[in-house]
């Protein structure tokens, strides 16, 4: 498949809007309590895109200052705005900002230190969800 077509089999299956990204308005998500170490975080977000297996999701997310425990999941995302430092047990301390591409995988258990309201854009890649019954 050339790349024309491979473009026109992409657009053809789905599309998608791009809001401006930097002032999108997002909504509020749930943060388990015992997540949080420091700090009163809030986060917001926005799904964009998701593939009707569940098995992909694109979106925008926010995360105010404090400090959080996480557990990933397989994902890629950039940073729009914003700083923290991410420690990845048994791994890499990232320190990331605005323009940083950084990918994670599925059960890294992290740290997010979270210094100025950070905004990203996502792509979170996990196993479909089981189809309904026959």
């Amino acid at each position: 498949m050339s790349t024309s077509d491979h473009s026109a089999a992409a657009s053809a299956s789905f599309t998608v809007s791009v809001p401006d990204v930097p002032d999108a308005a997002l909504e509020a998500e749930e943060l388990d309590p015992a997540q949080v170490l420091s700090g009163n975080p809030v986060v917001t977000g926005k799904v964009l895109w998701e593939s009707p297996d569940g098995g992909q999701v694109r979106g925008i997310w926010q995360i105010t200052p404090g400090v959080v425990t996480d557990t990933e999941a397989d994902e890629l995302f950039v940073v729009v705005s914003g700083r923290a430092t991410v420690e990845v047990e048994g791994g890499a301390t990232l320190e990331v900002g605005p323009g940083s591409a950084c990918v994670l995988r599925e059960g890294d258990r992290t740290v997010w230190t979270v210094h100025e309201t950070l905004r990203k854009v996502y792509q979170i890649t996990s196993a479909p969800r089981p189809a309904d019954g026959p």
